[in-house]
């Protein structure tokens, strides 16, 4: 089996267990185990746990690809995308959010994964708004991420993938309060 091949496997396995198991209850013997590797493969790879476990976050920090549609709506599809996701039966809250709890160390490069993953999230809506001319796009886009976040953890809690739509609403109201409309009220 190649290197790349092997690292996958072990990077699927623990993204499978991790996130459905948590990170404390799995331990490297049945992540080798799901991938289909020795414990000593694995850790030729990853010279421990928390290295394994930086390594799973970091594959699942994924930039947002650029798209051509108008910002707001951009803005809007990420609360969309938020509803689909709880709709997923799997749903078992952020991941790194989850890693953190878990590790509870801020210390931990989890936690410095954690705080990249946020921050590229809320950079992505300032860049939209910065776009659109909003006044202040930083103090907007980090309600924005906080009501991302609030949906994030009521969805979890309450297992209700509707809660979405109203993050969304309330999206809504942020941005017509910041004066950005879409394409279609603009032309009305």
């Amino acid at each position: 089996m190649s290197t790349q091949t092997c690292v996958e496997r072990i990077l699927a396995a623990a993204d499978r267990l991790f996130y459905a198991k948590g990170i404390r209850a799995v331990g490297v013997d049945t992540v080798a185990a799901e991938a289909g590797v020795s414990k000593r493969t694995l850790y030729n790879h990853y010279r421990s746990k928390d290295a394994l476990i930086a390594a799973y976050l970091q594959a699942r920090f994924k930039h947002i690809a650029p798209s051509d549609a108008p910002a707001r709506e951009q803005i809007l599809g990420a609360f969309d995308r938020l509803e689909r996701m709880f709709a997923d039966g799997s749903f078992r809250g952020c991941p790194y959010v989850n890693a953190v709890t878990e590790i509870g160390d801020p210390r931990h490069a989890a936690a410095r994964i954690a705080v990249q993953f946020k921050e590229q999230r809320r950079l992505w809506f300032r860049g939209l708004l910065e776009r659109l001319g909003v006044k202040d796009p930083d103090a907007l886009a980090t309600q924005l991420q906080i009501l991302t976040e609030g949906a994030l953890s009521a969805a979890l809690v309450r297992g209700e993938p509707a809660l979405a739509r109203s993050a969304r609403a309330a999206a809504e109201v942020l941005l017509d309060a910041a004066k950005v409309r879409s394409r279609k009220a603009r032309k009305e």
